[in-house]
């Protein structure tokens, strides 16, 4: 099967489907395995993210988020 055929037939997956598909290639392209600081940022990603859909905390829409940031450094528009 060609690269063409391949990708025709990938996008009549689901879109979960998809995505799933979307990761494992994505997954395999990096063989490397993660420093130790990369996999202490990816922990914490994860316990961040965790917590958010645990209701724990709660989200702040990034238009504020970067709102904020702007005014900090007086990029205010």
């Amino acid at each position: 099967m060609s690269v063409k055929e391949l990708q025709i037939e990938a996008l009549r997956l689901s879109p979960a489907e998809r995505e799933t598909l979307a990761t494992e290639l994505f997954r395999s392209l990096d063989t490397q395995p993660l420093s130790e600081v990369d996999a202490a940022w990816v922990a914490e990603a994860d316990r961040r993210f965790a917590e958010l859909r645990a209701g724990q905390v709660q989200g702040i829409p990034g238009n504020r988020v970067f709102g904020e940031i702007r005014r900090e450094l007086g990029w205010q528009n």
